[in-house]
């Protein structure tokens, strides 16, 4: 036999899996940690805590980026400029 028929997790390694994982997006959850431990802003950082600080950050690019595209739609363009965003965080309520 070629090994097809083996289910896939029989001999293989336990992959441990990086912390950005759990947040699902590409904001850098390490350099974040180490931004936060280097600033000093606590004593003691915990492993949880830049992960919540990234769902943070990506929930407010989230939502500057959905306005900016409303200001877009309303400016008749087809790509996000900085006067966008602008527009964008100066009229949110």
């Amino acid at each position: 036999m070629d090994g097809k028929g083996k289910s896939p997790g029989s001999n293989a390694k336990i992959r441990s899996h990086p912390r950005r994982n759990k947040v699902g997006f590409r904001f850098p959850v390490a350099r974040i940690a180490q931004f936060l431990k280097v600033g000093k802003y606590a004593k003691r950082v915990g492993t949880g805590d830049p992960i919540f600080l990234v769902v943070a950050l990506k929930y407010l690019a989230a939502e500057v980026l959905e306005l900016a595209e409303i200001a877009v739609r309303n400016d008749k363009k087809s790509r996000i400029i900085p006067r966008h965003i602008q527009l964008a965080i100066r009229f949110d309520d």
